[in-house]
């Protein structure tokens, strides 16, 4: 018995270093995410953009809530701009109950945050982490967010940059 009661001691005893080791993990996480944040707050949305985009892609547009669309063949638009309003009015707004509001997340690997993509080939959200409240946010938080930012650029888009291969 004695044997058996040491035992359940050692186990505890194991479970309560390993939650105190992981919180300190995740508090460290936090730490080193707080300090990069100040980094990532110093970068304007279009800074983030440009980093999140592969720079294989030289065409594209940037909208005041952080979608971007990506040309990847201009062939047959004569104006970029033109093209992305239309774009975005036709795929931006989000509407329930159909494709608009799907969306997929990727986690970016030079500059923190994320890409919302969805309905529409090409178009994306930037997301930064410093938008949402959560520090550990799922997939789902941040793929609506992102979703939400899309659809107020689908209702009211308003070009903040071009970016064009000349």
């Amino acid at each position: 018995m004695k044997i058996i009661v040491k035992n359940i001691i050692k186990v505890l005893i194991s479970c309560i270093v390993a939650a105190c080791t992981g919180f300190k993990k995740d508090k460290e996480a936090r730490e080193l995410f707080n300090s990069d944040a100040e980094i990532v707050q110093e970068r304007s949305l279009l800074e983030n953009v440009k980093l999140a985009i592969n720079p294989k892609y030289k065409d594209w547009v940037l909208f005041e809530n952080g979608t971007y669309i990506i040309f990847d063949n201009l062939i047959g638009i004569d104006s970029m701009e033109e093209e992305a309003i239309r774009l975005m009015k036709e795929f931006g707004p989000v509407s329930a109950g159909n494709p608009s509001g799907d969306f997929s997340v990727t986690y970016l690997k030079d500059v923190k945050g994320w890409s919302i993509s969805g309905h529409g080939y090409g178009m994306y959200t930037y997301v930064n982490p410093l938008e949402l409240d959560n520090n550990s946010p799922s997939d789902v938080e941040i793929g609506i967010y992102g979703r939400s930012k899309r659809d107020k650029d689908g209702k009211h888009p308003k070009i903040i940059h071009v970016n064009k291969n000349e």
